[in-house]
């Protein structure tokens, strides 16, 4: 830890949000500006009342007009406030004003921060729960460069007051976090919510960047989002990053795969390939207006007991690497993916999948918890324009290709099923490559684990050469192993 914030006594293990905010204050070298657009000046408000606070707050500040606050920060391209840019350009501008009027040869132990945030909270209509943008852009040494932490909220509470209240809370955990937790972003992640229940608040999107988290991989710590129950969903895009799901699925259509991926398959990418022709092939649809999700349940991460995060990271590279936006959630039922999507857009929708997992769809016992059952879940699935694509299905022992016209659903579904099938809710993939059929991920993942040859024909070529240049799927060392054997 820096000297420059060593020393300070250890409160307890939850330490009060008052108590949070005076260890800041008392902190003779942590020093800087609160810009709050929104929703009042929630955060720092709990600085003044914690007393002390003439030593850290350099300026508080809401510039609530639009016009001021362009004059201030400049305009946004889309003419919108409450973005990740904005965040971005208000951190920016208040860090160079401290560092132009605040001399280093006077104050040269000062860590300077600049924390802001830009939201909108419930409408009046209360239609609209609101949401926004939150950040810090901190030193934690003075002769070092900024760090920043940036995450994106959802408010879950139906009163403004108590939205205030709730980002007033987040915001100290953020800075109290952001100094005293940074060595261990896992951890800081959770303490973020101190004082908070997961029903007020949901945290969709978070990135580290700076030099103290040039080992965090930003993909993780959504994974880590998901797990500890913080949000239902997160996204990351190709190169990496993690994206906010609305700016990602906003008014588009959407056409989703969801498995395991482990690895991602010849027939993963011929399901996708062939489901994006028929899906194009739809009115109102067009590649400028679709976006494709590859997605991965925590349910299937969880198949071998707790979640293997090195092997969630493998997932992730790969399919990165195939120029893929990736989804991690919590849903294990389809109709719970189609009703998140239905948020963000009233497009068309599509789903590719196996016959296997249509088959699951038509299995009550997914649907027990619901008061309608499976037909209540199965208005929430098809009550729009969803379509599902249907790759087929070979049996290994008989050659038997199944499609949606000879597929076995339970005896009391059968009827069900007709009516979907019959209007035309269920279209097969008959372009498929009948070459493959016989690829699946879990016997590739045992031939890796084995170390076995002949796997890498069943997998995209640029798939298996990252599998051995990086050692995914610990190929390296089940190679090795298996040659002393």
């Amino acid at each position: 830890m820096p000297i420059t914030i060593m020393g300070d006594k250890e409160f307890e293990n939850v330490p009060s949000i008052k108590s949070k905010a005076l260890r800041i204050n008392l902190n003779e070298n942590i020093y800087g500006t609160f810009s709050e657009i929104g929703a009042g000046q929630e955060t720092v408000r709990n600085f003044f009342r914690a007393g002390g606070a003439s030593g850290t707050i350099a300026k508080a500040m809401s510039a609530y007009d639009k016009d001021f606050s362009d004059a201030i920060y400049g305009v946004e391209d889309d003419r919108r406030y409450v973005t990740e840019a904005r965040l971005k350009k208000m951190l920016s501008h208040e860090i160079k004003l401290i560092e132009e009027r605040i001399s280093r040869e006077k104050h040269p132990n000062k860590l300077f921060f600049s924390y802001a945030n830009t939201v909108a909270t419930i409408d009046f209509a209360k239609k609209y729960k609101g949401h926004g943008w939150v950040g810090i852009r901190y030193q934690v040494s003075p002769d070092e460069d900024y760090n920043e932490i940036s995450l994106h909220i959802r408010f879950k509470e139906n009163d403004a007051r108590h939205q205030q209240n709730t980002l007033g809370i987040l915001g100290v955990n953020l800075i109290y976090g952001a100094y005293y937790k940074y060595d261990n972003p896992k951890k800081l992640l959770r303490y973020l919510y101190d004082h908070i229940d997961k029903d007020q608040l949901e945290i969709d999107t978070i990135n580290f960047s700076g030099p103290r988290f040039e080992r965090v991989d930003n993909r993780l710590m959504s994974l880590q989002l998901v797990k500890n129950g913080m949000t239902d969903a997160v996204m990351f895009s190709p190169n990496g990053n993690n994206v906010l799901p609305a700016k990602i699925l906003y008014k588009k259509n959407i056409l989703a795969l969801r498995g395991s991926f482990r690895p991602v398959t010849k027939v993963n990418m011929d399901m996708f390939d062939r489901s994006r022709e028929l899906f194009f092939s739809e009115n109102r649809v067009s590649e400028e207006d679709t976006e494709v999700i590859f997605e991965i349940t925590l349910s299937n991460l969880r198949a071998e007991g707790e979640i293997n995060e090195k092997d969630f990271m493998d997932r992730a590279k790969l399919l990165c690497s195939l120029g893929q936006t990736v989804m991690i959630s919590n849903f294990q039922e389809y109709y719970k993916v189609v009703e998140y999507f239905s948020k963000y857009s009233k497009m068309r929708m599509g789903l590719a999948m196996g016959v296997n997992n249509l088959v699951d769809i038509f299995d009550e016992k997914y649907y027990r918890h619901l008061s309608g059952g499976i037909l209540e879940a199965f208005g929430k699935l098809f009550f729009k324009d969803l379509k599902v694509y249907l790759y087929p299905l070979k049996d290994p022992e008989t050659g038997e290709i199944t499609t949606s016209e000879n597929l076995m659903v339970h005896p009391r579904m059968k009827e069900l099923y007709k009516f979907f099938k019959y209007n035309g809710r269920v279209e097969d993939i008959e372009n498929y490559n009948p070459d493959i059929l016989d690829i699946y991920s879990r016997e590739v993942l045992q031939m890796i684990t084995d170390g076995k040859e002949g796997w890498e024909d069943m997998l995209p070529e640029k798939t298996t050469q990252m599998i051995k240049e990086q050692n995914l799927f610990h190929y390296k060392e089940n190679k090795e192993r298996a040659q002393k054997v």
